[in-house]
């Protein structure tokens, strides 16, 4: 088990009410931030406090790993720069009766405070820059002591949730709801039309226009060479959920691929370097792959890109055999 602290100031109620964490992947000037990178280590059965208006108004315990998810609805103008897909957390908040102010007992919180990624100064007061942040056992441990009961029996529970995510698969909650409402919204939208609204369905599935384009450009499965187009599916580079309508529809943007190597594609179990070199997860599975005929241990390369499949290519390294990688290593 893991604490973290949260900051949620502009969302508490959205996040609270909602059962979740949610935040952008970047800056809004598209650099890193840690207090963001975090989220990608929660694990089901850590205990999040969560801080707003200088006190502590709730725990929470995580309910599963981190997954992409849009911005929620529901925060309307708040954030109005953040990015449109971000980092989400599932977690069970109980709000508490008596929140604890850290700026009263800053004295017993101190010493607990490393010198990076704190989540507080040493006077108690908060840090605006931070939303999720790491603390320690013994920080965690005095913040049971001054809240009391109500934070000991949310610590209890979190010890079953833990237990109960290590005997049940990990999951990606709302990829698929997300993909099937981002289809409906392009399937209502009067602006597009009609030929067009029913390309880019096809094309989610890696069907119709998209397919056709993909088969200008990539003529054989880059891994196998299988070159019959009966036995090649359409892929995706950049996933058809991050990707505009042009970037949905355009062959630079797809592979075809034989089922296996296109499975191992879209998980981020491989992926590809611009001058073609095939790079395997360090996750993945060695021996299944050696029974997919794909050896982890070779240095293929499948022949150079061109520049906008590069592009769709970096996409695809930073933000699905990446994060792929970082989450399997967590289960």
């Amino acid at each position: 088990m893991r604490y973290w602290w949260v900051n949620q100031n502009q969302t508490y109620r959205q996040e609270v009410t909602g059962g979740y964490l949610w935040s952008p992947k970047r800056k809004s000037n598209g650099q890193r931030n840690a207090f963001y990178e975090f989220m990608r280590e929660v694990s089901p059965g850590d205990l999040v406090f969560s801080y707003r208006d200088t006190r502590i108004f709730a725990i929470g315990i995580a309910n599963s790993y981190c997954y992409e998810s849009p911005k929620p609805t529901e925060f309307g103008t708040i954030g109005a720069n953040w990015e449109a897909i971000g980092w989400k957390v599932d977690v069970t908040f109980r709000e508490l009766q008596n929140r604890v102010r850290p700026k009263d007992v800053s004295n017993q919180l101190a010493p607990f405070l490393g010198d990076k990624y704190a989540p507080l100064r040493m006077n108690g007061d908060g840090l605006q820059s931070v939303y999720l942040a790491e603390i320690s056992p013994g920080f965690a441990a005095t913040l049971f002591r001054l809240i009391g009961t109500e934070a000991n029996s949310v610590r209890d529970a979190a010890s079953v949730v833990a237990l109960e995510a290590l005997q049940t698969p990990a999951r990606e909650p709302t990829l698929e709801e997300w993909e099937q409402r981002e289809e409906a919204r392009i399937v209502a939208a009067s602006d597009i039309p009609e030929t067009e609204r029913r390309a880019l369905v096809l094309a989610r599935r890696g069907q119709g226009v998209f397919r056709n384009n993909v088969r200008g450009v990539e003529r054989a499965c880059r891994v196998t060479r299988v070159d019959r187009p009966e036995h090649l599916v359409a892929s995706h580079i950049q996933p058809w959920r991050h990707s505009d309508n042009a970037a949905r529809l355009s062959g630079e943007n797809g592979l075809m691929l034989t089922p296996t190597v296109d499975h191992l594609f879209d998980k981020g179990f491989i992926s590809f370097e611009g001058q073609g070199r095939l790079i395997v997860s360090p996750v993945a599975d060695r021996g299944s792959l050696l029974k997919m005929g794909l050896d982890p241990g070779s240095t293929m390369n499948v022949g150079s890109f061109s520049q906008e499949q590069r592009r769709f290519l970096e996409f695809h390294r930073e933000n699905v055999f990446r994060a792929a990688a970082i989450r399997r290593e967590l289960t």
